[in-house]
């Protein structure tokens, strides 16, 4: 990425994430992060500093899209004006979740898909992505928090293999799949632990395609084991990704179609404290023309940088912001 940034979070956004991420929740709540100190001004986002004088905590989940997501939102809030707080990192989306919610943190990018299912407990996904937002929204508000414009990036879950596997099996979709684990030697699946237990995950997936995969064909892994072993193929046919993983196209996987529609459409947007939109309402105007540009195509190639290229998601996050204009470096 060329030469060190002069100023930064104070640990640096990954570091922070690794050293941080299993100890952030206590009985009591987030109690640890790192104060953001990038030398930003304003671009197209944050003119005459709407933010001077607030105070905020921005978090997120601990994978890579998510850590980056919330560098996005703190070094835009710092260019218009805030003092900001990194927790990003936390382990596991009911931690994020639950400081949103309880004011340990103001603000982050969630997933439309992720509060629908698992926060709010419905089984079947709103086909509609402005209808399912809409939904969301109007449930959550009833809880104090608030959510701002969705992007268009929808991070939904699927199943890639590898091009020899899908050649052997001829999968292209997750009915192929099914009809594939039928076999006599049905091919093994690997996913993430949390996919494993989700309703909008494995045990929802198997329902809705009929899929008779027995629990010794099933492996539990970190992500990145999976796209590993999904590339060599043995030890994983088939895989659990999520659609903007820069990965897929770097590792040449081929992506399973969700023929019957199973998953929902997963739309970042802004998910924020309610009395922290309500005592720094410009937070809206700072934030919702970034996430107009948010897509797949823009999420698949800043997660190639970190998850590919071993670039820092701090660094990913600024040059990305000032490349669109949307800050510029003091």
């Amino acid at each position: 990425m060329g030469a060190p940034r002069r100023s930064r979070t104070v640990l640096g956004a990954g570091l922070a994430a690794a050293l941080l991420a299993p100890a952030l929740l206590s009985g009591c709540g987030l109690h640890s992060g790192s104060i953001m100190a990038d030398d930003v001004e304003p671009g197209t986002i944050g003119q005459g500093k709407p933010l001077k004088g607030a105070d905020l905590t921005v978090t997120s989940k601990e994978f890579t899209e998510q850590i980056i997501l919330g560098q996005i939102m703190g070094i835009a809030f710092q260019a218009a004006g805030a003092k900001v707080l990194d927790r990003t990192g936390i382990q596991g989306s009911i931690g994020a979740r639950e400081a949103i919610k309880s004011g340990d943190a103001d603000a982050m990018y969630e997933y439309t898909g992720t509060a629908w299912i698992t926060y709010q407990g419905n089984e079947k996904p709103i086909t509609d992505p402005h209808e399912q937002w809409l939904a969301v929204r109007d449930a959550d508000h009833k809880s104090g928090i608030e959510w701002l414009q969705p992007g268009q990036l929808n991070n939904t879950y699927t199943l890639t293999t590898n091009e020899a596997n899908a050649k052997k099996y001829g999968t292209k979709n997750l009915s192929d799949v099914a009809a594939a684990t039928k076999r006599d030697s049905p091919p093994t699946l690997c996913v993430e632990t949390e996919f494993s237990v989700r309703d909008d995950g494995l045990p929802g997936m198997r329902k809705a395609y009929g899929m008779k995969l027995p629990g010794s064909r099933v492996r539990k892994m970190d992500a990145g084991v999976i796209y590993r072993e999904v590339s060599k193929g043995s030890a994983c046919t088939f895989g659990e990704v999520t659609a903007t993983d820069g990965r897929i196209q770097a590792m040449n996987l081929v992506v399973m179609k969700d023929d019957k529609h199973f998953f929902p459409n997963y739309n970042a947007a802004p998910e924020i404290n309610g009395k922290a939109l309500k005592k720094h309402p410009e937070i809206a105007d700072v934030l919702n023309p970034i996430t107009k540009k948010l897509t797949n195509a823009v999420a698949q190639r800043l997660n190639a940088k970190v998850d590919v290229d071993g670039d820092d998601p701090h660094d990913v996050a600024l040059d990305w912001l000032v490349d669109e204009g949307f800050v510029k470096e003091g």
